[in-house]
């Protein structure tokens, strides 16, 4: 194979990869909607609950927060001098905005050495990971939306300092993420039978 077709192979291979991405969901604050749209967000968020006891509702308003549900979501830009563009203002990415050094702790701790920032699958269970090591460390209920973002954004030291006191936007914020968290929970409860079927079932009795 020559140089120039291997190349146009590896562009072809992206382009496919980058069509088959999931987009954010077109209804992102009805639960229902969301997983009814992308039934293997369902079992991926089902999955993490049972690996991790974190309720389902909580990860994902975690994610609708950070990300919109966009898998290549990244931080704003820093800028040097105000106005020459520098980087971002971290490494964080993807559907759970995991920076970098937390997402290789993880790798290492669970060892899904092959897991992706930008796979749905992966980010909610490092999102379930999260929320079972913050409730192990701080000691903060699995249900307990605002205390688990809190800890998600301040880091389990941040949220031992209070550091979120100093920061009356996240406070704010937490409070909409417990707020989301309990609509989804609710909204979830009223749709999770039918999400439990299979294909074949939906097939003859949806």
């Amino acid at each position: 194979m020559t140089l120039t077709k291997r190349r146009t192979g590896l562009v072809a291979a992206s382009l496919l990869l980058v069509g088959c991405a999931t987009p954010p969901p077109s209804n992102p604050d009805n639960l229902c909607d969301i997983f009814e749209e992308n039934r293997d967000w369902y079992h991926a968020a089902a999955d993490a609950r049972d690996r991790w006891g974190a309720p389902i509702q909580v990860p994902m308003a975690m994610m609708y927060q950070e990300s919109s549900f966009r898998h290549d979501a990244l931080p704003p830009r820093d800028y040097l001098l105000g106005f020459i563009p520098w980087g971002r203002v971290s490494s964080a990415y993807g559907y759970s905005q995991a920076k970098t050094p937390t997402w290789e702790d993880y790798k290492r701790e669970t060892g899904n050495s092959w897991a992706s920032r930008d796979s749905f699958e992966d980010a909610i269970d490092f999102m379930g990971w999260f929320i079972w090591k913050t409730h192990k460390i701080n000691g903060v209920s699995k249900w307990d939306a605002y205390g688990q973002y809190l800890n998600y954004h301040e880091g389990w030291g941040g949220y031992r300092r209070k550091t979120y006191l100093q920061k009356p936007w996240l406070v704010k914020t937490s409070r909409i993420v417990k707020s989301r968290a309990s609509t989804y929970g609710a909204q979830l409860r009223s749709c999770e039978e039918d999400l439990q079927h299979g294909w074949l079932w939906r097939l003859f009795f949806g």
